[in-house]
C-alpha cells in the first residue's frame, strides 16, 4: 500500500483529530484520502466493521470512480495524517502510475472478501430457512456489475449519444 505514496509527495496533508469524521456515508466527498500516519475505523449503518492503520491506505475511491456518494464512514480513530486528493478523477487520469496503485489496493480489497464470501457460502450450502438465502445471496453480489459506464469525455461530458455513422 505504501507504493501510492510515492506517487502523492506533492499533494496537501492534513492534520486529523481523533474522532473526527473523514467521509460520511451516504455523502459525497468530492476528493479521496490516502492514509499517512494513524488510524480509522469503518462503519456502515453504524456498525464499524473494519480498522485501518496501513500507511497508503486509500478512502473515497469508491464513490469517486463510481461516482455516488460514499458507502461508509471513515472515522479518525486517533490523530493521524492524510493526503488529500481534491479531483479524484483528474488525478487517477493524469497519474497512470497512482491510478495502478489505487486499483491494486482495491482489487486487493475485493479478493479478500470474495475469499471470505465463498467461505460463508460453503459454511450454509445445505442450510434451510433465512441462512439456506445466504446462498443466493451471495450469487446475485457476484455476479451484480454495478452502474453501466458512461461514454463521456472532457470535450463530450454527456456522452452516451449517438454520433450517427463512422
Amino acid at each position: 500500500m505504501t507504493e501510492l505514496l510515492e506517487y502523492i509527495t506533492d499533494l496537501p496533508t492534513r492534520d486529523i483529530s481523533a474522532g473526527e469524521v473523514l467521509l460520511t456515508e451516504g455523502e459525497r466527498p468530492g476528493h479521496m484520502l490516502v492514509l499517512v500516519s494513524g488510524h480509522v475505523v469503518i462503519e456502515r449503518d453504524g456498525v464499524p466493521f473494519a480498522q485501518i492503520d496501513a500507511p497508503g491506505s486509500v478512502f473515497g475511491e469508491m464513490a469517486a470512480v463510481l461516482d455516488q456518494p460514499a458507502s461508509a464512514t471513515v472515522r479518525a480513530v486517533g490523530d493521524l495524517r492524510v493526503r488529500v486528493i481534491e479531483d479524484p478523477m483528474e488525478f487517477l487520469t493524469n497519474r497512470p502510475g497512482a491510478a495502478l496503485a489505487v486499483l491494486r489496493m482495491t482489487a486487493s480489497r475485493l479478493d479478500g472478501l470474495t475469499h471470505y464470501l465463498v467461505d460463508v457460502k460453503q459454511q450454509y450450502a445445505d442450510a434451510e430457512g433465512h441462512l439456506g438465502m445466504v446462498d443466493r445471496m451471495i450469487d446475485h453480489l457476484v455476479h451484480h456489475q454495478g452502474p453501466r459506464g458512461r461514454t463521456g469525455s472532457v470535450r463530450d461530458p454527456e456522452g452516451d449519444h449517438d454520433h450517427g455513422d463512422y
